[in-house]
């Protein structure tokens, strides 16, 4: 017999089953209704209470100089609001009476807008009660914002006097516009880089977002962090701030002076390829001179007679031709394959024969494209391989946007199946036309001519920094270990010194210390146009390195001006010459006590002369010297030498001066010595001015004949 009664329990359970099945009904009935008819409702008391997978921006990373000054910077910018529908009738009571208050505190602000204008806007925002009615339109930075943040109701927490901001990341240059081109720029709405090394570095320094949601808890948001970000990184640049403000204030008071229209300026360590200063001013339409694109990576033009190095270089290397191969120039006007080719100082009378060195010396178009025309006309292929093999069309991989390696011709290129190589490519070539080579490409290849003979990738970034720990180097990489020979190596780098002691780079020169170098000028061509479509463009240079004897730097200036003058060494070469003097003046030691240090002097240039009086001269500045022959020989008073530099002293050799009859280069020396040495292979001697020889006739290099006359100028 069950102890249970059935015919009561049964009922009791029924009745719950019952209840607990209508009270299931009336939830799935509710819930129904909530998910359709109440959704939107809902959706929106969600939202004010909860908000999920917030994205939340890392701190950009910084860009620094080589000493490690903030070039790029992010700072915290703000937009500020007010919410006119918190703080009930307190709030409102409180705002009617510290209104005039708070505009008269924004004006003095902000006092580009009036009081008066304040208070029309921010009554126009409480009138029709706004929850997001901007206080000034434009962000602000960190001090500007606490200035805002405490007047009168602002000072409030945002539930009571409804001030509320919107804080963003801005990127700022604390140096302004240095280097602005290659240091880069950000589009601050987007939060993206635009170019240069903001944009090639971008993912280093952007870093990575985190994620976060809030929740509503007492009244109050809380940040609830899932995913903490993860800041970007610092890059340390090769910039140098001095240098770069050298290089731009010697390029815009040029560029004004000449009212150019684009003004390039690149300084670049010789040792490491590392880029100290990069100048690309452009004339806007204000007449103000800014950086808008860079030039000196991207542009691509005709360089010019800078490029007759490469072409002096690749001929001596080949061995076709020495710095004595004479040159016939005429009167400074040849027609080669049809084309008139021309020097510039045609309308005196050009520069007669002279040889391959005094060409280069001179910049003589004639004597350069003569040379390697007849020497690589029938197989410029080699020519063209032999530019190749020095790296002057070396493709660096610049970490800028735009930028682009050099573009050489060579005799295979063909354009709709047609030859764009022609019998006048080979000499216009030469002399710098018929090839498109940036800025950046032609002071890499001086950079290794200075470097004896290795060529340096430019390098724009040193490392990456977080948290101050290094975590990544970029080290100097050497695109070729050697350009040429070593002797013509050695050739190049004396004819480039030359150019500025007895050239037409006479504007680089300094007093302090040694320059070498070339200067360009060449004529911009219009594309379909050509050359004489309208008013006439320039492109003047000067590439080169300093100080000559000891390189640590090299430098090209190129500036493009429309019409008349032009001139590379007038122009560019001053540019130099202050940008050299500056870095140099720069870096010397002023402390007085090495003064008088013979290590740090200044060695000088010396040319063949009187050896006991160059002896004399050396011993009174206390330089050691020494005889290369008999010491039991002493010095005469007629004794002629040269003098070479080894180990800390001068070594003095003698040189017989009577043997040939070619024309001995005197250029640079002092009447007394010049004298002697014409008068000694049986010349005679017409001196005008006073101080030293400027220039000579016969040139030097050619033949002579004894009784001959050579006219000797001379200038302080």
């Amino acid at each position: 017999m069950s102890k249970f009664n059935n015919k009561k329990i049964i009922p009791r359970y029924s009745f719950i089953a019952i209840l607990m099945t209508i009270a299931g009904v009336a939830v799935i009935i509710k819930a129904t209704y909530i998910m359709t008819v109440k959704h939107d409702y809902w959706m929106d008391v969600a939202k004010q209470k909860k908000f999920d997978s917030i994205s939340v921006a890392p701190a950009r990373g910084n860009i620094l100089s080589d000493k490690g000054e903030l070039m790029a910077s992010t700072l915290p910018e703000y937009k500020m609001y007010m919410d006119f529908m918190v703080g009930g009738k307190e709030k409102d009571s409180l705002w009617n009476a510290k209104l005039d208050s708070i505009c008269m505190g924004l004006h003095q602000i902000f006092p580009e807008k009036s009081e008066t204008e304040f208070r029309e806007h921010l009554e126009e925002g409480h009138k029709e009660m706004k929850r997001h009615w901007p206080i000034w339109p434009l962000r602000v930075d960190y001090n500007t914002f606490t200035k805002v943040r405490k007047l009168p109701i602002f000072n409030l927490s945002t539930l009571k006097g409804g001030f509320h901001y919107e804080e963003n990341n801005a990127r700022r240059q604390p140096f302004g516009s240095l280097a602005k081109r290659t240091i880069g720029d950000m589009y601050g709405a987007k939060d993206s880089a635009q170019y240069g090394l903001e944009l090639s570095f971008d993912s280093i320094l952007r870093g990575r977002s985190g994620l976060t949601h809030k929740r509503k808890v007492m009244n109050h948001f809380l940040n609830i962090v899932d995913t903490p970000p993860t800041d970007g990184d610092d890059i340390v640049t090769t910039i140098n701030v001095q240098m770069q403000d050298i290089a731009e204030k010697a390029t815009a008071e040029e560029l004004e002076l000449i009212n150019g229209d684009v003004g390039v300026a690149i300084v670049m360590e010789v040792a490491t390829g590392d880029v100290k200063a990069i100048v690309n001013l452009e004339k806007c339409g204000d007449g103000k001179y800014r950086e808008r694109k860079n030039h000196a990576v991207s542009d691509l033009l005709e360089p010019g007679s800078v490029f007759k190095t490469a072409s002096v270089m690749v001929a001596l290397d080949d061995g076709v031709v020495d710095t004595t191969y004479k040159v016939n120039t005429g009167n400074g006007q040849m027609k080669m394959h049809g084309s008139m080719m021309n020097d510039h100082n045609r309308a005196s009378g050009g520069y007669g024969t002279i040889t391959l060195g005094r060409a280069l010396q001179v910049s003589s178009n004639i004597g350069i494209s003569y040379a390697i025309d007849e020497h690589y006309k029938n197989n410029p292929s080699r020519f063209t391989d032999g530019l190749h093999r020095i790296g002057i069309d070396e493709d660096f991989k610049i970490p800028i946007k735009g930028a682009s390696p050099a573009r050489i011709k060579h005799p295979s290129d063909k354009v709709n199946g047609q030859s764009v190589w022609y019998q006048t490519t080979l000499p216009w070539m030469s002399i710098g036309y018929e090839s498109q080579v940036p800025p950046i490409s032609t002071l890499a290849f001086y950079n290794a001519i200075a470097n004896n003979g290795k060529m340096m990738r430019p390098r724009f970034v040193k490392k990456i920094v977080r948290e101050g720990e290094v975590i990544k180097e970029y080290p100097p990489v050497v695109e070729r270990a050697q350009i040429c020979k070593p002797t013509t190596l050695k050739k190049v780098q004396k004819l480039l010194e030359q150019v500025v002691t007895h050239g037409t780079g006479k504007k680089a020169r300094s007093e302090s210390f040694a320059i070498a170098g070339k200067t360009g000028t060449a004529q911009i061509s219009k594309g379909r146009g050509g050359y004489k479509s309208g008013a006439m463009r320039y492109l003047v240079s000067f590439a080169g390195y300093f100080p000559a004897d000891n390189p640590r730097y090299s430098c090209i200036v190129c500036l493009q001006k429309t019409g008349l003058p032009a001139s590379g060494g007038t122009m560019s070469g001053w540019v130099f010459h202050n940008i050299a003097e500056g870095i140099m003046a720069h870096s010397l030691n002023v402390d007085a006590s090495s003064a008088r240090d013979t290590v740090g002097m200044l060695q000088p240039i010396i040319q063949p002369g009187h050896l006991k009086a160059t002896n004399l001269v050396l011993g009174h500045l206390g330089f050691q010297t020494r005889q290369k022959w008999d010491s039991q020989v002493l010095m005469s008073e007629q004794d002629w030498g040269s003098v070479g530099f080894n180990n800390g002293e001068y070594l003095l050799h003698k040189q017989d001066i009577t043997n040939d009859n070619i024309m001995p280069d005197v250029l640079g020396m002092g009447i007394r010595d010049a004298m002697y040495l014409l008068e000694s292979k049986g010349l005679r001697v017409q001196v005008t001015g006073r101080g030293k020889i400027v220039s000579q006739s016969p040139y030097a290099g050619t033949k002579i004949n004894k009784g001959e006359t050579c006219s000797l100028k001379l200038q302080l």
